[in-house]
């Protein structure tokens, strides 16, 4: 027999699966909106025009097309490229669906709007480990702020969040696009769009390999030294962003008003939260305006989370530019590191009958069950207990009682 699984690149999920992914984001959510942020909804599809229009980077490539209804074969026959024959798309991430949505709404929003998104986002990605072509993203974004008091929300709220779900060994690293640019003019790197794209695979290619790429790409024999240097000082990024440090690890005069806006983010960030200054954290997206930060995590090679500035996004539907800034942690890798950690769920309960006992009597039963605020699952006795109760653990029950006539419940937990 044939296996039927789901489209490629996405999944399907057990209710044991879809309980932990519920508790996780019951936690995100309650935390964000502890932290006085709003939660509010787009549609999965947005038109296409506004998916290209060079807000979303690479991840515009990797966009779900929709056709356009009607199409002849004349239409097909006529069209230059794929563009022609779609009018909408899946949103690939919530950004763009969320500037949208506040050029559409501003009227009703208050001057400083917080907002958080929780949704399924799709990318037509080449499948493989850890990267999926539909997943959850879970956003926050400040509009309307243009102090770097929405800098210190968001990442305080996102630390709150990470310590609620109880993810320790984190650090946030924190770079500032203007830093990354200063530095790389005052290194004589000039083609800035082709050399952001080279450093950002750094992670992945390392120093060597940046540097190779970027000879290849015409950069100068002193730009590359003066890179390597650099590189070879912050290959493991350790430094606190202070004043003093960042100004010490940069080439003098860069970018002197990022730093000290930087410096004073880190300092109101306070205590309880591991911040380190990364001059070569680049983060992908090219509508980043001013600080970029990104949350790793010891044990891991990949972030759990990242955002920043980008005050020129809602400008290009309004035409004038709104002051934004936004932190989204992936919830794909947070879930498959904390769900564990949340599994038990002393308020589900199972009770497992035979059939002496009536469907009234088990109603009964269950009603004044729910009516103390229980999840309560009724279960069929069978001669494998033992498999019974597997299943409920399984399941994420890890009480139960056997339903005798006329005899109390005796609550017992699966060991």
């Amino acid at each position: 027999m044939a296996t039927v699984n789901p489209p490629r690149g996405m999944r399907d999920f057990t209710p044991a699966e879809k309980s932990a992914r519920d508790r996780v984001l019951a936690i995100i959510r309650e935390s964000y909106r502890a932290n006085g942020f709003d939660e509010i909804e787009t549609p999965v599809v947005e038109e296409s025009s506004r998916l290209s229009a060079g807000l979303g980077g690479d991840n515009e490539t990797l966009a779900f097309g929709i056709l356009k209804r009607g199409l002849s074969a004349e239409d097909i026959a006529a069209a230059t490229s794929t563009d022609d024959l779609v009018d909408m798309g899946l949103r690939y991430d919530l950004t763009v669906p969320l500037t949208r949505f506040y050029a559409t709404n501003r009227a009703e929003l208050p001057p400083v709007f917080r907002a958080i998104q929780i949704a399924p986002v799709w990318r037509a990605e080449r499948p493989q480990k850890g990267r999926f072509r539909q997943f959850v993203q879970c956003d926050i974004d400040i509009i309307g702020e243009a102090g770097i008091l929405a800098e210190i929300e968001v990442i305080t709220a996102t630390a709150a969040t990470l310590d609620r779900l109880g993810v320790t060994g984190t650090t946030i690293r924190l770079n500032d696009r203007r830093i990354l640019l200063g530095m790389l003019d005052a290194l004589g790197l000039t083609d800035t769009d082709s050399v952001l794209i080279t450093l950002d695979k750094l992670d992945k290619i390392g120093t060597e390999g940046v540097l190779a790429e970027l000879r290849e790409r015409g950069a100068t024999d002193s730009a590359l030294a003066g890179l390597d240097t650099l590189l070879g000082q912050h290959s493991n990024p350790t430094s606190a962003p202070t004043l003093e440090a960042m100004t010490a690890a940069l080439p003098a005069g860069v970018a002197p008003d990022a730093v000290a806006q930087l410096a004073q983010i880190a300092a109101a960030v306070g205590h309880g939260v591991t911040l380190v200054f990364d001059p070569f954290l680049v983060r992908g997206m090219g509508y980043y305006t001013g600080a970029i930060f990104e949350v790793a995590h010891a044990d891991l090679g990949y972030s759990l989370g990242g955002g920043g500035r980008y005050d020129g996004m809602i400008g290009r539907f309004l035409g004038t530019d709104v002051p934004a800034v936004g932190f989204s942690l992936g919830f794909e890798r947070l879930v498959d590191l904390v769900a564990t950690e949340l599994d038990f769920n002393p308020d589900a309960v199972a009770v497992i009958y035979d059939s002496v006992i009536s469907a009234s009597e088990l109603i009964a039963q269950k009603r004044l069950l729910v009516s103390e605020g229980l999840r309560v699952r009724l279960v069929h006795k069978t001669k494998n207990t033992r498999a019974i109760l597997e299943q409920l653990e399984k399941d994420g029950f890890r009480r139960y009682a056997f339903l005798n006539p006329g005899e109390p419940l005796e609550w017992k937990t699966i060991d």
